[in-house]
């Protein structure tokens, strides 16, 4: 019998691993690192969400470990490095919630063109304000997308629909692999210079890290608005948040934060900034996605050797 340690507390679509007899599943929702230390020894495979950090430190003490299902898309709180020298098998699912995402980016988009947000509180507290909240149409407006995998892609299929032009940048994509008519590849510089939008759509890595800053900032028009349902620290919240307040930038989207929950809140204070708590893959139809393929990658793996979205290199 095959031991599962899950890190987080829904299990709807889970249904076909609980039931298998040839697995015991046992949930330990959020430990904290010197607990999980304890509990990994003890487990053949481990599902993990975004909220908890598989290091090197956990990856090491777990004797019986092969496999860590990142139930989700971005694998940046694995250490994938580490996971591969032992001889761990990491797999993600990165299908399940890219419309889910597609849909709140453009969510987060429409209140902050339109003031929403704002609107909602001010007529809520009984006040009648329609002159306040001027608000901008997307229509026309050009779209830069930092990331053209499957949610830039499924974005940029709406906001065409919305009469937006759609330029991207992606250094893994040329012009004879973009899935999509409509859309123009082009520079980073170009999209800084070129764009009213720029949403987020990359993995967090050494490239990625702080790349929204006061100096890629500078090259961006002035009056741009800036959507991240990517990772948090892809962005300077510190340098996004003066830009917000010199007028550079008229104004941010964000679903994802530097801590999560947040450490230090500037730039959810800062006026002009729309926030949610990392719920763009919240929806009930990308969560039971995802479960029901990460209960058949499991079960393969382990009941037939089959290794599906494997993201690790092991020895």
């Amino acid at each position: 019998m095959y031991k599962i340690l899950m890190t987080y507390n829904n299990v709807e679509g889970m249904d076909a691993l609980f039931s298998n007899k040839d697995f015991k599943v046992e949930v330990h929702n959020k430990p904290n690192p010197e607990e999980f230390k304890k509990l990994i020894k003890y487990y053949d495979g481990l599902l993990v969400r975004s909220e908890v950090k598989v290091t090197a430190d956990v990856i090491s003490v777990a004797e019986r470990l092969k496999f860590i299902g990142r139930a989700g898309t971005g694998i940046d709180n694995v250490d994938i490095f580490a996971a591969g020298q032992k001889g761990v098998v990491v797999s993600n699912v990165p299908d399940g919630n890219t419309i889910s995402v597609a849909e709140h980016v453009i969510g987060l988009m429409l209140s902050l063109s339109r003031n929403i947000p704002e609107a909602y509180e001010s007529l809520k507290s009984k006040k009648w304000e329609r002159k306040t909240f001027l608000g901008t149409e997307i229509s026309g407006k050009i779209l830069g997308l930092i990331g053209l995998g499957r949610i830039g892609t499924e974005v940029a299929k709406r906001m065409l629909a919305f009469d937006m032009k759609i330029i991207a940048y992606d250094p893994f994509i040329n012009k004879k692999s973009v899935k999509i008519s409509g859309v123009e590849l082009k520079t980073i510089n170009e999209i800084y210079s070129q764009s009213d939008y720029i949403s987020i759509h990359s993995p967090l890595n050494n490239d990625t890290l702080g790349m929204i800053n006061a100096n890629s900032i500078k090259k961006m028009k002035d009056g741009v608005r800036i959507i991240n349902c990517a990772r948090g620290a892809i962005i300077n919240e510190k340098d996004l948040s003066n830009a917000i307040n010199s007028g550079k930038v008229k104004g941010a989207a964000l679903d994802v934060f530097l801590k999560e929950p947040p450490e230090d809140w500037t730039i959810i204070e800062t006026n002009n900034v729309v926030v949610t708590p990392h719920l763009a893959a919240s929806t009930k139809e990308a969560q039971i996605k995802i479960a029901h393929e990460m209960v058949e990658i499991i079960v393969n793996f382990f009941t037939k050797g089959l290794i599906k979205n494997a993201v690790s290199v092991t020895n």
